[in-house]
C-alpha cells in the first residue's frame, strides 16, 4: 500500500503536512522546520490525494464545519485509541480537563497516562486534542505549541457564539 503526503502552506495555524493511504489519514504535522518532519523517501507527494481533507479543514477554519468526516488510520496502543476516540466526542467549542477525560474512559486515576496519550495524538485538529486543558483552566501541552492551541480554541469559541 502506498503512503502519500502533502503540505498545506497557508492555514490560520501555519503550514500543515498530511500523511495517509487509501485506508485513511494517519498523521497531521504542524510544520516548524524540524528535521524529523521530512517525509520518508518512499512516500509519494500528492496534494490532490488530500483534497477532501483540505476542503474539510478549510470549512473548519471558516467556521462552517464542526466535525470531520474523514477516514482515519490511527495506530497506537489500545489505551491511546480509547483516549483518541473520546477526544472526538468533545463538542466543538467546549473544553474538558485531563481528569474529566480520564473519567470518561473509565480510568480516573490514569490522568498522566491520558495526558501522554493526548500528547501522542497523530491527528491534531481532526481529533481535537486541543480541547483538553488543565483542571485549573490553564492551557497545557500541545504538539503545535500553546499559541496554536489558543488560536484553535479561540476560533471555535468565536464561531460557537454565532450558532
Amino acid at each position: 500500500m502506498r503512503t502519500y503526503f502533502a503540505t498545506l502552506e497557508k492555514t490560520p495555524v501555519g503550514p500543515l503536512c498530511f500523511v495517509g493511504s487509501e485506508i485513511g489519514l494517519s498523521t497531521v504535522w504542524f510544520l516548524r522546520g524540524r528535521k524529523d518532519e521530512k517525509p520518508h523517501t518512499e512516500w509519494k507527494e500528492d496534494i490532490a490525494f488530500f483534497s477532501e481533507v483540505i476542503r474539510q479543514l478549510q470549512e473548519y477554519f471558516a467556521g462552517a464545519r464542526r466535525e470531520f468526516e474523514i477516514p482515519l488510520l490511527m495506530e497506537g496502543t489500545d489505551f491511546q485509541k480509547k483516549v483518541w476516540k473520546n477526544l472526538q466526542k468533545i463538542p466543538y467549542g467546549e473544553t474538558i480537563s485531563y481528569g474529566e477525560l480520564a473519567n470518561r474512559i473509565g480510568a480516573p486515576k490514569a490522568v498522566r497516562a491520558v495526558g501522554a496519550a493526548n500528547g501522542q495524538n497523530p491527528l491534531p485538529i481532526i481529533v481535537p486534542c486541543h480541547r483538553v486543558i488543565g483542571s485549573d483552566g490553564s492551557l497545557t501541552g500541545f504538539g503545535g505549541g500553546l499559541e496554536k492551541k489558543r488560536k484553535l480554541l479561540d476560533l471555535e469559541s468565536s464561531q460557537r457564539r454565532l450558532l
